[in-house]
């Protein structure tokens, strides 16, 4: 069993800056790949960036890429969602989640999941 728990999200303007925090408990957390999602107000839940165990591979969705860079701890069981020059649309609850071997990108790979925290930019 893996616990995540997020944390880090608020208010913010637009073209500021974020960073998201997910601690996750257990002793084998390098051995998972490390997912960020977020759903925003009646819409679906979305992939917005992953990481390998070692953190030597990560796969970003288009619209976040060079403004959002994930980033993991082993030693500290955390990974990081940093956010800069946010916009309106990144509004959203965002949650972390962890698979042994998930497509990076697929929701369904993944085992584990937090309860999310809630980022809104305003504009």
């Amino acid at each position: 069993q893996v616990q995540l728990v997020e944390s880090g999200g608020g208010l913010v303007q637009a073209g500021g800056s974020l960073r998201l925090s997910c601690a996750a408990s257990g002793r084998t957390f390098s051995t998972y790949v490390m997912g960020w999602f977020r759903q925003a107000p009646g819409k679906e839940r979305e992939f917005v960036a992953a990481i390998g165990g070692r953190g030597l591979s990560t796969y970003y969705t288009d619209s976040v890429k060079g403004r959002f860079t994930i980033s993991r701890d082993n030693a500290k069981n955390t990974v990081y969602l940093q956010m800069n020059s946010l916009k309106s649309e990144d509004t959203a609850v965002y949650a972390c989640a962890a698979g042994r071997s998930p497509s990076p990108i697929s929701q369904a790979g993944y085992n584990y999941w937090g309860q999310g925290t809630q980022v809104t930019v305003s504009s």
